[in-house]
């Protein structure tokens, strides 16, 4: 094939990809009112405020002390409406959920390829901190969601100097969020004290030559990452701009190229939510991903972001009430992209 011809098949690629996200975006406005979207995450929050299911993290000190009764819900629509209920002031620690916009800033500056060659975007079938996954294909078979990946795909980060990666981390999470982030330096401090198994996978992935170099500084540049501090309102814009094909909905930026974020939503679907990924998709249709600080983001393509903070985790790792309001959030407001009605049904709603 010609590099011309190359060159017209991703233009009509990337063209494809609009009008299906534009499509999807016009067909979500029309779909529910502003009161109908406050009236689901006002009833989310109302049926799972007093659960009490699960507990912190507790292998990374600094997150068991975080308070269990947090609670916020935040949900965000393609033209900036913000719907809110619970506690929007208290943040969390971004934990894996930073995983999702690290690899967007690698699919805008390297491209897919990249990713698909260096680490793959495969589900491992093991836990996200595996090493034996990591022996069983010498690192190849990973996606960017588990450690091993993430790891690597934070060190595929270009810039001269730690500084300067983490730059463009830091400003990359700042835009999808709609603000300028920051690190929790205590949680930091006790991940950083805490993450020779980390540490180890890193090694273990430079030795197979998918770290080129550094593994030791790409360790510390994703534990910093991961110990970014959000809100629900923070995480719900995050996931927004990803329903809003890469472009921030309130300030309007466009953060990663459209034609990038089929590719990050496919792989929150298939390894989003821990060892559970696959039932989370079963239940809901929604690319997500969760972190062990306590959020949960989801996308309904087109239609909305939604966030939910609340530190109780289950045993994949998943917080209990985050699970919960979202698939009850996204059941009443249609929010499953798998879940299309015959055309007769859809015109009589």
């Amino acid at each position: 094939m010609t590099s011309t011809a190359r060159g017209t098949d991703g233009a009509i690629k990337r063209l494809g990809t609009l009008a299906v996200l534009l499509a999807l975006s016009l067909r979500a406005v029309a779909a529910q009112t502003p009161a109908e979207y406050q009236r689901a995450v006002d009833a989310a929050y109302e049926r799972y405020k007093n659960l009490h299911e699960g507990k912190n993290a507790d292998y990374i000190p600094a997150l068991a002390k975080v308070d269990s009764n947090i609670f916020g819900i935040a949900l965000v629509t393609p033209d900036g409406k913000v719907y809110t209920a619970g506690d929007l002031r208290s943040e969390v620690s971004i934990q894996s959920v930073s995983k999702v916009f690290t690899l967007a800033y690698v699919l805008q500056q390297s491209g897919e390829k990249a990713i698909e060659d260096n680490m793959g975007v495969d589900a491992t079938g093991q836990p996200f901190n595996s090493i034996v996954a990591i022996e069983q294909y010498k690192g190849k078979e990973m996606n960017p969601l588990v450690n091993a990946g993430a790891i690597t795909t934070t060190s595929m980060i270009e810039g001269a100097t730690a500084d300067q990666v983490w730059s463009k981390i830091i400003t990359t999470l700042s835009d999808f969020a709609g603000r300028p982030l920051s690190v929790n330096g205590e949680v930091y401090k006790s991940e950083a004290e805490t993450n020779q198994r980390n540490q180890a996978i890193a090694q273990l992935m430079y030795a197979y030559g998918h770290i080129k170099a550094n593994p030791a500084q790409a360790t510390d540049l994703y534990t910093r990452q991961c110990a970014i501090s959000v809100n629900a309102r923070d995480l719900a814009m995050m996931a927004a701009t990803l329903a809003n094909a890469g472009r921030n909905p309130v300030t309007n930026k466009q953060v990663i190229s459209y034609d990038h974020v089929p590719s990050v939503l496919a792989v929150m679907a298939t390894a989003g939510l821990y060892d559970d990924s696959g039932k989370w998709l079963y239940l809901t249709g929604l690319p997500a991903k969760s972190g062990v600080g306590g959020g949960l983001i989801a996308v309904s393509p087109g239609k909305f972001g939604i966030a939910v903070v609340s530190p109780p985790l289950d045993g994949a790792g998943n917080s209990v009430r985050g699970q919960k309001a979202i698939a009850y959030i996204s059941s009443e407001l249609g929010g499953n992209p798998y879940a299309a009605k015959p055309a007769a049904l859809a015109t009589r709603r």
